[in-house]
């Protein structure tokens, strides 16, 4: 079977991991501050706080930025149901805006549209959580002049988007919002097996969302309740969580690294070709913005709606792993039940569900296998 992602671990990894496991520290030793000055300098950005997942970063970047009860978060509904549930966690409660059919990325015009009428109501958000879907950004300049505009917070969700660029920037320098976080599950870009960063420029920001992860514990002394009682004492200053990332995760997350942007760069090859190959089918390629570079995490393709199960179920049977990236959140049942969403709320959304597949793209997809994969989809497009 030909996966629709896969890590790629080198010699080098696996040594990396190794020379942990024969230190003394498997938690909570110098790897993970490595791990994130590198993502920092990578990003260029002053601060990056790594944790044992995406989902945890998300979760710690809606604390430190006060999300709670009665406050509302917005954003796609076409992303992996992580981006709304770090809303639910807090208390909070979640909308969406739906996506440009053409990037589908969440549309800017939409987000306008819909601010002026929550102005109107009083319900405006607290955060939006733009979705770097594929790994192409989202046109955050005009998200950020919005923000301006109606006072929200903004958190990146760039969980497939390590390696991208925006305006001449990489994602993750928080040039456009308050927050950015990354995901690095094996089927990304790099991989930690699982964790994730949030990367900000605000120091305390940054504190917040590193107490937040151990516990709500400081050792600092500056900021407990009265004096310190010597070198071992600590202070639980808040109610935390652990979600801490461990030493062999940063580990590979370090020697991964190295290789990001070759990573990215085999990305672009591959998607280039897949554009040829593809041409002349009767398919919806995937749109990337000419001024940004995406990090090509998927490659989704859109085909008829009433042929699509007959198209993907005939990949799987002859070995081509695809996927569909995703199914709307508001359709699922737990948002339905909560919150009264309906089939027709985002209607671009929808359409791009009824007919998206997700070809196999990775760093170790050979073009011969790209061609294979190719050939089996012709095949399925003439049968269905």
């Amino acid at each position: 079977m030909i996966p629709y992602g896969k890590q790629n671990i080198s010699e080098e990894d696996i040594a990396a991991v190794t020379e942990v496991l024969r230190s003394d520290y498997l938690t909570q030793g110098s790897k993970v501050p490595e791990f994130e000055q590198k993502i920092a300098e990578y990003c260029g950005v002053p601060h990056a706080v790594a944790s044992n997942s995406a989902t945890s970063a998300l979760h710690l970047a809606c604390l430190a930025l006060g999300l709670g009860q009665g406050d509302v978060l917005w954003t796609s509904p076409i992303t992996f149901v992580a981006s709304a549930n770090c809303a639910l966690y807090c208390g909070a409660s979640v909308d969406f805006v739906d996506i440009d059919p053409k990037t589908r990325n969440l549309c800017p015009e939409k987000l306008a549209e819909k601010l002026a009428a929550a102005k109107v109501s009083g319900r405006l958000p607290k955060i939006v959580v733009p979705v770097h879907f594929c790994g192409e950004p989202c046109d955050m300049a005009k998200i950020h002049a919005l923000s301006k505009e109606y006072g929200f917070k903004i958190i990146e969700d760039a969980s497939h988007a390590i390696g991208a660029s925006h305006q001449n920037g990489k994602v993750g320098n928080c040039q456009f919002s308050d927050i950015t976080v990354f995901s690095f599950h094996p089927v990304k870009i790099i991989t930690t097996a699982e964790g994730g960063v949030a990367t900000t420029r605000d120091v305390h920001l940054a504190n917040k969302m590193a107490q937040l992860r151990s516990h709500g514990i400081t050792r600092q002394a500056d900021e407990m309740q009265g004096k310190t009682h010597g070198d071992w004492y600590y202070q639980q200053v808040d109610l935390g969580y652990n979600y801490r990332m461990t030493e062999m995760q940063a580990a590979l997350g370090v020697s991964q690294m190295r290789r990001l942007d070759e990573f990215v760069s085999r990305r672009h090859q591959l998607a280039a070709q897949y554009d040829d190959l593809l041409a002349n089918l009767p398919v919806v390629l995937p749109f990337r913005q000419p001024e940004n570079r995406s990090a090509l995490h998927l490659y989704p393709i859109w085909v008829q709606p009433e042929k699509r199960k007959f198209i993907f179920d005939d990949l799987r049977q002859n070995g081509v792993g695809v996927n569909v990236h995703y199914i709307p959140v508001h359709t699922q049942p737990h948002y339905r039940e909560r919150f009264g969403f309906q089939a027709g709320d985002f209607p671009n959304a929808e359409d791009y569900y009824a007919g998206a597949i997700s070809l196999p793209l990775y760093f170790d997809l050979s073009n011969e296998q790209q061609k294979q994969v190719v050939e089996i989809l012709k095949q399925a497009l003439q049968a269905a």
